[in-house]
């Protein structure tokens, strides 16, 4: 059992390690006590697992000269990974209306009721007389009969079941909360649930080995097995917000790609905030580089504008069945005019510089044409999903359909000259 254990026990290293060296970062660019707090847990949660498994509990025995003293240290550390993730539910879920001296009060004792309790096992241990096999799988059954391995061990049992309740029972107060912080709650509710099946499993194979039933330690090694589920649960829920965000801002710097390469890349290589914007990296902090994205992309609309055209809208218009929800039919809208619009200005530039002409001027007219493009009045924080449906819609059948049907009306002699053709400075 040790080798496949001490892979899996490696693995969870390397998952928390991984975590608590992405959390430290944001504890760097945002400095606060819930950051902290997830930065140690993970930190401390990862030494811990490296020092359970198998392989790491044997070494460190070796070069300490005591081959069970990994125990010790896994087991607090253990604790202190449940109290922080308990004070972090305490932080985040408070009575309705409850002053923040409470808060801090009822944080103060839990943080106390820990202290003591890992004061309590240190000495316990250190006065316990430890001989047979070093297994940290089986350490809780083969050592059961020492009476300070038991109270070593009894005092971890109520802590972790105090600890895990509680933070399940809190973790239920989600109303009002930031949906980043019920997301956490929810998975830390669950995990606690899970890792409670770690103490409903070694209590009676600790007990019964105290009274000389050995035959119980494997369900004693199976509650080892409820702490990882728990621990994966709570990962997820410190960091899965997080994570799903940071998709979602990659999938959005993707997806806007077209968009930004029409209005700013094709148009005006000025519009850019350096060189990097044309091949934005899509695999570290994002959301600089989406902010940014965006707002080249708002200058470009900007910049482009005076070329849209209200033609384009109203061929889209004519060619939709009127069954389209309304923020998809002025995403299409938005994409056909800024197409046309970028089509207009590549004409209008040619033509300049066929004539020797320093710049570019606008269509006659353009002010009446400004209204062609809907969503000027959208809401900062409304931009990026709207840009983002702008971008998609950039080959829609709707939209193909309509560039076709007015750049046919455009080639007829009867079409207006300052339709056919305009400039830009």
């Amino acid at each position: 059992m040790s080798d496949p254990t001490t892979t899996v026990y490696l693995l969870m290293t390397v998952i928390y390690l991984v975590i608590a060296d992405w959390k430290a970062l944001a504890l760097l660019r945002e400095p606060s006590l819930p950051l902290a707090l997830i930065t140690a847990a993970f930190f401390v949660g990862g030494v811990v697992y490296a020092m359970a498994s198998p392989a790491g509990y044997r070494l460190m025995g070796a070069e300490l000269g005591q081959p069970r003293i990994a125990t010790l240290f896994i087991y607090v550390g253990i604790l202190l990974c449940y109290a922080d993730t308990h004070i972090l539910a305490l932080l985040w879920t408070p009575a309705r209306d409850a002053p923040r001296r409470i808060v801090r009060r009822t944080v103060a004792m839990w943080t106390a009721a820990y202290g003591l309790a890992i004061t309590a096992m240190v000495t316990e241990f250190l006065h316990a007389d430890l001989d047979g096999p070093a297994d940290p799988l089986l350490f809780n059954t083969q050592q059961a009969d020492d009476p300070h391995v038991l109270v070593f061990l009894s005092i971890l049992l109520v802590v972790l079941t105090c600890g895990t309740l509680n933070t399940w029972q809190r973790s239920r107060r989600t109303a009002g909360t930031d949906p980043r912080i019920r997301h956490a709650l929810r998975w830390f509710g669950g995990s606690m649930l899970v890792t409670f099946g770690y103490v409903l499993c070694s209590t009676p194979a600790i007990f019964l080995a105290a009274i000389g039933h050995q035959e119980f330690q494997t369900l004693g090694v199976i509650g080892a097995y409820f702490g990882i589920l728990g621990c994966l649960g709570t990962c997820y829920g410190m960091s899965g917000a997080a994570v799903t965000a940071w998709l979602r801002e990659r999938r959005d710097t993707v997806a806007l790609q077209p968009l930004w390469k029409l209005v700013v890349g094709d148009f005006d290589e000025e519009l850019m905030y350096s060189p990097t914007s044309a091949r934005p990296h899509v695999w570290g902090i994002l959301r600089i580089v989406l902010t940014r994205r965006i707002i080249e992309i708002l200058d470009g609309i900007r910049a482009v504008q005076p070329w849209a055209s209200a033609e384009v809208a109203r061929a889209v218009q004519d060619l939709t069945d009127r069954t389209l929800p309304e923020e998809e039919l002025e995403a299409i809208i938005t994409a056909a005019v800024l197409r046309d619009a970028a089509t207009r200005y590549k004409e209008a530039a040619r033509a300049a510089r066929a004539s020797d002409q320093s710049w570019v001027r606008p269509p006659s007219g353009a002010g009446h044409t400004t209204g062609a493009l809907p969503g000027t009045d959208t809401a900062p924080q409304d931009e990026r999903a709207r840009l983002v449906r702008v971008a998609r819609a950039m080959s829609h059948p709707l939209v193909l359909a309509a560039l076709e049907r007015t750049s046919t009306t455009r080639n007829r002699p009867s079409a207006p000259r300052e339709e056919r053709a305009g400039g830009r400075k």
